[in-house]
């Protein structure tokens, strides 16, 4: 037999006393949310379930902070502390720098692409592949935003919600990171690194 919904405030405040029947619920209840966010960074360094399981160490440790107010839901907060938490996954990337490394697979998809190979590599998985390796290569907010607004195909409204950039900021963001994205596949065409 199903349960019914969880009640979130009465949740929060059960989990707040120590209630881990209502910690379980409430991870699972915003778990998917949790993870589509986690899926857009393409962290080389972190795994999806590690990202994931780190946003939910620091959601619990945080949970204290959350005053709930009127026309912004919990989901909106921790959403801004999953990208939080993935940014900082990618910041910490980025100083430690590693040159995304071109594995066979990835190799034989961008001959696919170019058809200079009899691969039996999809169009679409080839195209896929060649986008996580361009993205790979943007700084993490550039990446972030092309990821949340063209391939996930959220509106801007939303973006400047989870990211707490305003609508105008996403707008040139996604502008100067596709700019960035074009040069870089240029280069890469050209055979330069």
């Amino acid at each position: 037999m199903a349960q019914p919904p969880i009640e979130l405030q009465e949740c929060l405040a059960r989990v707040a006393r120590g209630d881990q029947e209502a910690a379980r619920d409430l991870v699972g209840r915003t778990h998917s949310m949790v993870q589509r966010l986690v899926r857009a960074h393409r962290s080389r360094r972190f795994s999806d379930e590690d990202l994931v399981q780190e946003v939910y160490l620091t959601m619990f440790a945080k949970l204290d902070r959350y005053s709930p107010r009127d026309g912004i839901p919990f989901e909106h907060w921790l959403s801004r502390l999953t990208v939080n938490t993935c940014r900082d996954a990618l910041r910490g990337e980025q100083r430690r720098p590693c040159l995304p490394l071109m594995l066979d697979q990835a190799q034989a998809s961008l001959e696919a692409l170019d058809g200079a190979s009899g691969s039996t590599h999809s169009d679409a998985d080839a195209a896929r592949e060649l986008v996580e390796l361009l993205l790979a290569q943007l700084a993490p907010d550039d990446s972030l935003v092309l990821t949340l607004l063209d391939l996930e195909q959220r509106p801007v409204a939303e973006i400047a919600r989870i990211t707490g950039w305003s609508p105008a900021l996403v707008k040139v963001r996604a502008f100067r990171a596709r700019r960035k994205l074009r040069a870089i596949a240029e280069r890469r065409e050209r055979g330069m690194p």
